[in-house]
């Protein structure tokens, strides 16, 4: 059925474009960053959207929204589709926002078509996923999906210390409806890859088999600030020399696991941070990542033994700390499945993909049937203003949505 009913892409583009006003920065991307004036703007289109659509609007209590299409069977669990809207700092117009106005668009198509599911419909817009202003990221999903405690994550505060609580009320979205403890028939979630491979590839369609597990550390490096004229080489203790070798560590890991390894020094504070001062003291942040358990393990022992030696070896002191974790996250086969067939019935080459950055349906694939719909992006580059995506590529990850959704609306569980 899904293949006879198209999606219309030129309604789906103008909504993308118009939500993408809110926020637009000069590069042509956007910043909307969690629960600012900015988000509310984009949060309160989009309701009004869906429910200009007919759709019910619920809003819980960590500010995720759902917007519901009924189905013939009110008893059945929904089934659920979704990303976000809040964006990075310097971010595009696609990344989340696709997932969040396919699945409008999805409503909008089945209504065009007077097409009754089984089961209900819902396109669910989460709260904090680019964990920009408040972190951790993926907020509203961790707590749906029971990762985070609502009060733990209802007191963090911004680098202006600012509570994210007290901001959900501000803005108008600290709901009444509790989070999560409910059904869900299945949750598909379109994105953009946010990578290289599909436009290398030349496949329209990535069908999303499973997210890669992640590792992040916080690694402080703590040596003896000291007068950079009078002080000789071999009396220092330069915290600055030992985390340009932990940087080279984390490239050699890297490397060392290819071709599946990703492994990243993101951040850096270095103190006091003068010029004629020798670095007392260094923070950086390390990201791995794997879709294997047993190589991102391994991937943590190499770091961690490095880091041991450098007492000896460096005269300063190194403190890991595991800063997050998550396992590799293998999607619901009969989801997968559901994505592929969609792709084969609309004619897109496709091809199986893993994805290599987190995202919402990570968390909700812990409490439900879950697939991944991935489309090319321009160059690979997202979290970047000139991210890019044609309207060509949005709109067959929509058609394939809507096929997965339909498949799992007509047969729930």
């Amino acid at each position: 059925m899904a293949t006879n009913i198209p999606v219309n892409s030129d309604r789906l583009w103008a909504t993308l474009m118009e939500m993408a006003e809110i926020g637009a920065t000069e590069k042509g991307g956007n910043c909307r960053l969690t629960l600012t004036d900015l988000d509310k703007q984009g949060r309160d289109l989009f309701v009004k959207w869906c429910g200009d659509a007919g759709c019910t609007i619920t809003v819980d209590a960590i500010g995720n929204i759902f917007a519901r299409r009924p189905g013939r069977d009110e008893s059945l669990a929904p089934v659920m589709m979704g990303s976000h809207l809040d964006t990075q700092p310097t971010g595009g117009r696609f990344d989340g926002v696709l997932g969040v106005l396919a699945g409008l668009e999805v409503v909008r198509t089945l209504n065009d078509h007077g097409v009754e599911t089984a089961a209900p419909i819902e396109v669910a817009c989460w709260t904090n996923e680019e964990g920009s202003r408040f972190s951790p990221a993926m907020m509203g999903s961790g707590v749906f999906a029971g990762q985070y405690g609502i009060d733990e994550i209802k007191a963090s505060t911004d680098i202006d210390g600012l509570v994210l609580g007290d901001e959900l009320e501000r803005i108008g979205y600290a709901g009444a409806a509790p989070v999560g403890g409910r059904e869900l028939g299945a949750y598909f979630e379109l994105h953009i890859e946010q990578g290289p491979i599909l436009e290398a590839e030349e496949k329209t369609i990535g069908v999303v088999t499973a997210a890669q597990g992640q590792r992040w550390y916080e690694i402080n490096l703590t040596g003896q600030e000291s007068h950079a004229g009078p002080t000789p080489m071999p009396r220092r203790r330069d915290a600055l020399v030992a985390a340009a070798k932990v940087v080279q560590e984390v490239n050699r890991i890297g490397h060392a696991f290819a071709p599946n390894a990703c492994a990243t020094v993101g951040h850096m504070q270095v103190s006091p941070n003068s010029r004629n001062v020798i670095p007392g003291s260094v923070f950086l942040t390390v990201d791995f990542r794997h879709p294997d358990d047993e190589t991102l393990l391994a991937m943590d022992g190499a770091l961690k033994a490095f880091c041991a030696q450098l007492p000896e070896t460096d005269k300063v002191a190194a403190e890991v700390i595991d800063f997050m974790y998550f396992p590799p996250v293998p999607f619901e086969a009969g989801c997968v499945e559901a994505v592929r067939a969609g792709a084969k019935a609309a004619g897109y080459d496709h091809m199986d993909i893993i994805s290599g950055a987190g995202h919402d349906a990570v968390y909700v694939a812990e409490v439900a049937p879950t697939g991944m719909i991935f489309v090319p992006c321009e160059d690979g580059i997202s979290h970047n203003e000139i991210e890019n995506a044609t309207p060509e590529d949005c709109a067959a990850g929509c058609q394939v949505l809507l096929h997965a959704v339909l498949d799992r609306a007509e047969q729930p569980g």
